[in-house]
């Protein structure tokens, strides 16, 4: 499996390809941006134009993973000049584990159905649509554009004006659309879909609110990884001891709705469409520590891995000590 991590030395950038415990410097292309664009324009495979540019020359991973090297990991997918013209965004109740927490957070009762259990089973029923034809679609948040991404070891915000953060460790998938508007997926990474779930059980309408915080993804990318079933582990460490862990499973066998129906209800939005785009679209959690009564803490570590997809993805939570500021608008 082809793993890339995207690194940064002072001003230099380069693309390493992961070959344990190191990882080997490619030539030519800096950014996995520049790499995608020049599959998409030749009609060679990324994986081919990697190992025709590696140049010999060797890192040590473990150093740069824990932040002992000059080199720091940088998140796997950006657009270097316009990081605005990266979408971030994903698709909620793909999973039973998040619907059931969906439906604990809003709902006193378990024979009464909320609204966002009976959209998780609108999914159940329409979700995994057979070829040719079109599934129902699920839900669609927005979470930013690629100024809110954070990289392996930054720290994920609780805003001043939010109630809490919580991490929801996840899949998500990259993309980039082609000067036809012909959108393309580049792989798949480890990410923490950071959310304010104090703030959203208040009210379901809140969800859109509570989805515009930071995010994390990486630290690698998996090209053309295998996402039917995928075993992975959700870690919170608190003062270097483990306050709550669980044994976690995503993919298509776990998932609601298929990939190619989260993909096309995603990019059958012409504005989805526009050249030279990124996306990163988050696939849903199938669990949650706020969901078992965990509130995490300044400082917390939120740790998520999954089989195949490369070295965990560490992000400590930092709450933000200042009062909300006030905004006054001014006319011009």
């Amino acid at each position: 499996m082809t793993r890339l991590v995207q690194i940064q030395n002072g001003s230099t950038r380069r693309v390493a390809l992961v070959a344990e415990p190191h990882l080997r410097l490619m030539g030519g292309a800096t950014t996995v941006y520049a790499l995608a664009q020049e599959s998409i324009e030749s009609g060679f495979s990324i994986t081919s134009l990697i190992h025709e540019r590696l140049v010999g020359g060797v890192l040590d991973y473990s150093l740069i993973y824990e932040g002992k090297s000059p080199w720091r990991l940088l998140t796997p997918i950006d657009h270097p000049e316009e990081p605005a013209r990266c979408l971030v965004s994903g698709t909620g109740l793909t999973h039973l584990g998040s619907a059931n927490n969906r439906q604990s957070m809003h709902i006193g009762s378990d024979d009464q159905l909320t609204d966002s259990m009976k959209m998780f089973r609108w999914g159940v029923d329409g979700g995994k649509p057979a070829p040719g034809e079109i599934g129902i679609p699920p839900e669609w948040f927005y979470k930013g554009n690629g100024t809110i991404l954070r990289a392996h070891s930054e720290p994920l915000d609780v805003p001043p004006f939010a109630e809490d953060g919580g991490e929801e460790a996840e899949i998500a998938g990259v993309y980039v659309v082609d000067g036809d508007g012909q959108p393309h997926r580049i792989g798949m990474a480890i990410a923490n879909e950071f959310s304010d779930h104090k703030f959203e059980k208040k009210n379901y309408l809140n969800l859109a609110g509570s989805k515009i915080r930071t995010c994390s993804l990486g630290p690698e990318l998996i090209i053309d990884p295998k996402f039917d079933s995928v075993p992975g582990k959700v870690r919170l460490v608190r003062g270097g001891r483990e306050l709550w862990s669980k044994e976690i499973v995503t993919g298509e066998d776990q998932m609601c709705h298929s990939l190619r129906n989260i993909e096309q209800h995603h990019f059958k939005f012409e504005t989805h469409r526009r050249p030279g785009d990124i996306h990163v679209h988050y696939y849903g959690a199938c669990a949650l520590s706020f969901g078992d009564g965990i509130e995490l803490a300044d400082d917390d570590m939120m740790e998520i891995v999954f089989t195949g997809f490369g070295r965990a993805l560490r992000n400590p939570l930092h709450v933000t000590r200042e009062e909300a500021p006030l905004f006054n608008i001014q006319s011009l």
